[in-house]
């Protein structure tokens, strides 16, 4: 009688399944370490504040429920990096590791690929250029992806200075629905190629 061919252990098939690790990235400033439901309590205490949320898609809940942070993070953002569709990263000075600042997002999708914020106390201080250098870099040469589409409010000064710093430009207009209402928009776009270019211009300047 044959020997039957032993079945693979469970434990190995588990391991194939998981999601990609995602990275801590760093920049000189920051460290970018990938979001845990840990966080939900630190995010909840800093997000909800109007400064932070009026330019962002009304998907998100105004006003802001008490478990906002903890329903966002369970059941959407860890789904979404578990199916390989985001990659979520919570930001944190060097001098001060344990203390949340901000949030950055990369999504798979045709139109929307970066999204962000940070607490009022920590704007203004070129933190998040730093940030979305950081994840502009992994999206092009580690993702792979050929192109990054950002589309954001006319009337968000701040973010839109952050897309003409890193060399994007804008390829469409629309209105989009954010939390304080519908506003004139722009798609921001730059292909990994500008991208390279980009950076190895700003790497030779003095």
């Amino acid at each position: 009688m044959k020997k039957k061919s032993p079945r693979p252990k469970k434990r190995a098939r588990s391991r194939a399944h998981r999601a990609p690790k995602i990275p801590t990235l760093k920049t000189s400033r920051l460290i970018l370490r990938p979001v845990q439901l840990s966080d939900a309590p630190q995010i909840q205490k800093l997000f909800p504040h109007w400064e932070i949320v009026r330019y962002l898609r009304n998907v998100i809940p105004w006003p802001y429920p008490a478990d906002g942070a903890l329903h966002y993070i369970r059941d959407m953002a860890l789904p979404a990096i578990a199916r390989g569709e985001a990659w979520h990263w919570t930001l944190r000075l060097k001098t001060a590791p344990r203390q949340l600042i901000g949030f950055i997002s990369l999504l798979k999708s045709e139109k929307e690929n970066r999204g962000f914020w940070i607490g009022l106390p920590w704007q203004g201080r070129g933190l998040m250029s730093e940030a979305c250098d950081a994840v502009t870099d992994y999206w092009f040469n580690v993702l792979k992806f050929p192109v990054l589409r950002v589309p954001k409010a006319v009337a968000n000064t701040a973010s839109r200075r952050i897309s003409e710093k890193q060399g994007m430009r804008v390829i469409a207009t629309e209105e989009r629905d954010y939390v304080s209402g519908r506003f004139a928009s722009e798609i921001w776009e730059i292909t990994a190629d500008e991208w390279r270019g980009h950076r190895h211009t700003i790497r030779r300047k003095p």
